[in-house]
């Protein structure tokens, strides 16, 4: 015990040293370890004569004085917690001295410590502490412990290698003054009345954030953490923000990188969740819409039009132009159904949109309400729907149908989201995609139009990359990509691959053709994606395509000759065979077949492996019927009895 219970003695020290070990010439065998806590001890001047301590601990006591620390030039480490100093450092700066701990003292005032260059860990809590200064030239300190004090602001703290900062229990509002503690990596700000985040968004190397009860109330706060790549522990309890109506899920989808929320572990399953929710991808979106408008189509009575009915061999001929907005699509669709109008016709899409000053109703579009677009939706009338620009985008069934009566295979134009959509669908069109590849150019071109202010010229633009990162990405998923900076160019490109594909040239033609849009053409046509492959079909013929025996050479030479002759059929070279083509498709409408040629519906266009490049085949002309609107003609139909799913 110390003598009179406040002053320490020789007896007493020499009980409570440790760690014997040797001093200068190894003659000398001092003691480095001095540990007396709990001993209520008023006066420890005694210990000015243990010039060689390096680790003292004198935690819970009484001591208001340290000058004897001034004496203790090799000193390291010194523990002077729950003690009655209100003297900050009062005693000279040891050389060596790393780690000081303060905390539960009466400390009012900070002081200069450029002295004190080696100092690694500080300890202040539990003080009366208003303000943090002095550390400027502590080039060392990395660990700041000031909790429990009367901090109203963070400041004198720029420069200083701190990696962990604990500030929790003050009386902050904001975490401004942070901005320049770029090593940061734990920062713990809980019990203060922080509103704002504005002050850690350069921290990138923060891996952890405690803003437990504070007073956080927004959500777009997080944008000032969003880019911390690092960031894995973020602790929001008790803030009003948890009131938010899908808190978690939000914070989740905003901080994709964290691992722990409020003290939880975040599960994968969340931040998949999380990004469906708030921000699905497109191949979500897409899947998502299908279901919707397959649902509101099996609700209504199903009848089953032929014209666009698939078969086992070829799907109904349609021609799909994609392309960010303004790149000219929609013009190239209009006159390409103008001069293959023996071919194809273009299809009209529904939209909510208002009419641009050149745009016609029923023409360009239909321009419906979004009440009138919502009906048509829940009415099941469309293939495919998609959300662009705030505005709703459907092609209808009808639509389709219009062009498939006249025998007619149909041309559309929509936004790289419709055509994920229009994938999972029946119809198994051929997609063009019409790429831009100069932004300046584009912009220009997006100008000149006179159809979009600056602001939604600087959200058009950006939309480029994200056709040329799903182009890289899905190779094969395009059947042609055409560069599209110079429109007249493009639409000399874009009509000799329809040519090509159409099979309207001859061979020497197409040849020297494919070679002059090689150079324009950025990916090649559809030799991954083969839409008439049955490897690529949809439903339930893709299964047994899979699990069929491949063809050797024999059968696939002689799946090709039987082709040629409908492929001649088709364009017109050969009539023996096209009015033979012409009877079949008469006999199916009623007339007795031909026990001996049959009466096919529509004869194979192209198989995998048969050397042939894919075609759009036109529907024969036996198979054309009239509009709905002919007077005393009505659509064909191959069932008409209710409940049969289109």
């Amino acid at each position: 015990m110390a003598e009179k219970g406040t002053v320490l003695g020789a007896a007493v020290v020499s009980k409570c040293v440790a760690q014997l070990g040797r001093f200068g010439t190894g003659l000398h065998h001092p003691y480095y370890h001095l540990a007396m806590p709990g001993r209520k001890l008023g006066d420890v001047s005694i210990l000015c004569n243990y010039v060689h301590l390096q680790k003292l601990e004198l935690p819970n006591n009484r001591i208001t004085d340290l000058s004897c620390v001034s004496h203790m030039p090799f000193l390291v480490i010194l523990d002077v917690s729950y003690n009655e100093i209100s003297e900050f450092f009062g005693f000279e700066p040891p050389k060596n001295l790393k780690e000081v701990n303060f905390s539960h003292n009466y400390l009012t005032q900070m002081k200069d410590m450029s002295a004190y260059e080696a100092l690694v860990h500080l300890d202040l809590d539990h003080n009366q502490l208003e303000q943090i200064h002095g550390l400027d030239k502590c080039c060392k300190l990395a660990h700041l412990s000031v909790a429990h004090n009367k901090i109203t602001n963070i400041s004198g703290l720029d420069h200083v290698p701190l990696a962990h900062l604990n500030l929790r229990g003050n009386l902050l509002t904001s975490t401004e003054g942070l901005e320049n503690l770029w090593r940061l990596q734990v920062l713990d700000l809980c019990l203060n009345q922080i509103s704002s985040l504005v002050g850690l968004s350069n921290l990138h190397l923060l891996g952890s954030i405690n803003l437990e009860k504070n007073q956080v109330s927004d959500l777009e706060e997080c944008k000032y953490i969003h880019n911390l790549l690092l960031l894995r522990d973020l602790n929001l309890f008790g803030n009003p923000v948890q009131k938010e109506p899908e808190y978690r899920l939000s914070v989740v989808f905003l901080l994709q990188h964290l691992t722990i929320l409020d003290q939880e572990r975040v599960t994968v399953e969340e931040k998949v969740f999380s990004i469906n929710k708030f921000d699905p991808p497109m191949e979500v979106v897409a899947a998502r819409d299908h279901m919707t408008q397959l649902m509101y189509h099996l609700m209504q009575p199903q009848l089953l039009y032929d014209t666009t009915l698939p078969s086992n061999d070829a799907p109904y001929p349609m021609l799909v132009l994609t392309g960010p907005q303004g790149c000219g699509k929609r013009q190239m669709a209009y006159r390409l159904c103008e001069e293959f109008d023996k071919y194809f016709a273009y299809g009209i899409s529904h939209t909510t949109r208002v009419p641009y000053k050149d745009e016609v109703n029923g023409r360009d579009y239909h321009f419906v309400s979004k009440e009138d677009f919502q009906f048509l939706e829940e009415k099941g009338v469309f293939v495919e729907t998609i959300t662009h620009g705030g505005h709703r985008y459907g092609l209808s069934r009808g639509a389709i149908e219009d062009v498939a009566r006249e025998g007619l295979g149909c041309c559309v134009q929509m936004e790289l989201e419709g055509i994920l959509s229009l994938k999972k669908t029946i119809f198994e069109p051929c997609f063009i995609l019409i790429a831009p590849t100069l932004p300046d150019n584009y912009r220009a071109v997006l100008r000149y139009r006179n159809r979009y202010m600056d602001a939604q010229i600087d959200e058009i633009v950006p939309r480029i990359e994200v056709y040329t990162d799903f182009n890289r990405r899905r190779p094969g998923f395009f059947n042609n990509v055409i560069r599209c900076d110079y429109w007249d160019k493009a639409y000399q490109v874009l009509q000799r691959v329809v040519r090509n594909y159409l099979l309207l040239d001859n061979d020497e033609e197409c040849e020297g053709e494919q070679r002059m849009s090689d150079s324009a053409v950025l990916s090649p046509p559809a030799a991954v994606l083969d839409p008439p492959d049955p490897l690529y079909r949809n439903y339930s013929n893709k299964s047994p395509q899979r699990l069929s025996p491949p063809k050797n050479p024999t059968e696939l030479l002689s799946i090709c000759k039987r082709e040629q002759p409908v492929r001649e059929a088709v364009i017109g070279r050969c009539p023996e065979v096209y009015s033979w083509l012409i009877r079949s498709s008469d006999d199916s409408r009623g007339h007795s077949p031909d026990p001996i040629k049959g009466c096919p519906s529509r004869e194979p266009l192209g198989r995998p492996g048969s050397g042939v490049k894919p075609v759009l085949p036109p529907i024969p002309p036996g198979r054309r019927t009239p509009r709905s609107n002919s007077p005393g003609r009505s659509p064909r139909r191959s069932r008409s009895q209710a409940g049969m799913p289109g």
